[in-house]
């Protein structure tokens, strides 16, 4: 199978590049023009002109689509929040116009999506049938999922992972949890009790993978683990994993005043998201429990 892979150098798109390698597929990525290491085979684009070399792509027989601007920040300045608008709803847009437009087209488009697009739903629990949240993140979200149409209205079959935050020792979850929680300052959000979804590295390339090769899955699929924990669960598991102490929540009011609403739709909000697809097609989950992806992630040589 010939994948094209945009994105292919970050956290997701480098495990899932090496996976498909490892089991013999020809992977293409495209790259933007500031793009240093450029390969044999490399599509280029930008999304921000508009731009694709889009006869790169004839002959592939899959794409996956994994490249948006980060959502991590101090703030999100107005810069910031286009910035996450336009990589996101440009790029994707750009992509399923180019491979609709090829002679042959690939069987299959695979886009990431976010659990951000419930926004702030308490304990309701959520699938991929539940509509989408109020604000910035589920505004993004639904823009962002409506731009892979034009591939859909040509009979491409589309997919749209529905990410969590990923945990593995590189992930900005845990990358960034990590530190605080080693010198003892690591607290829950707020009262804790909202709802924290995450999911494992491996299994990210596993529903991706899942993806490309099951012709019956398409439109929406959540990809978070099965274990649904609380962000002070997800915290105290974290302290536990690195034998330090987690006592102490960080208000509310202190979050929202230092991150403004990146706290309020990133930290602060709850999605008890349930991934139901993926479960009734038989899914196994190679790790759907807490403790043990982080203790991986945090703790590799153990």
């Amino acid at each position: 199978m010939r994948v094209a892979v945009s994105g292919s150098t970050g956290l997701i798109g480098a495990a899932l590049v090496a996976n498909l390698h490892a089991d013999g597929h020809e992977v293409v990525r495209l790259v933007r023009p500031a793009t240093k290491t450029v390969q044999p085979g490399d599509i280029r684009w930008d999304p921000q002109s508009g731009e694709i070399d889009q006869s790169g792509l004839e002959g592939t027989d899959a794409v996956v689509h994994l490249a948006g601007e980060t959502i991590s920040a101090l703030r999100w300045t107005n810069d910031k929040r286009r910035r996450i608008r336009e990589s996101r709803v440009r790029g994707t847009d750009l992509l399923a116009r180019a491979i609709a437009g090829l002679s042959r087209k690939p069987e299959v488009l695979v886009c990431a999506g976010a659990t951000g697009y419930y926004g702030d739903r308490g304990d309701e629990v959520l699938d991929e049938e539940s509509p989408p949240g109020q604000g910035f993140l589920p505004g993004v979200s639904v823009e962002w999922e409506a731009a892979s149409r034009p591939a859909t209205e040509t009979g491409i079959r589309v997919a749209i992972a529905r990410l969590a935050p990923v945990i593995d020792a590189r992930s900005p979850v845990v990358a960034r949890m990590r530190l605080p929680v080693m010198l003892g300052l690591g607290g829950w959000f707020g009262s804790g009790r909202h709802y924290w979804p995450w999911v494992d590295l491996a299994d990210v390339v596993g529903a991706i993978r899942l993806a490309l090769a099951r012709e019956t899955l398409s439109g929406p699929v959540v990809v978070a683990a099965p274990e649904t924990v609380t962000n002070r669960e997800f915290v105290q598991t974290m302290a536990r994993e690195l034998r330090r102490p987690a006592i102490l929540p960080i208000p509310s009011p202190i979050l929202r005043a230092a991150l403004g609403d990146f706290a309020r739709e990133a930290l602060l909000s709850s999605q008890r998201v349930v991934p139901r697809k993926l479960l009734d097609i038989g899914y196994e989950f190679r790790q759907p429990q807490l403790a043990p992806a982080l203790r991986a992630a945090l703790r590799p040589d153990d």
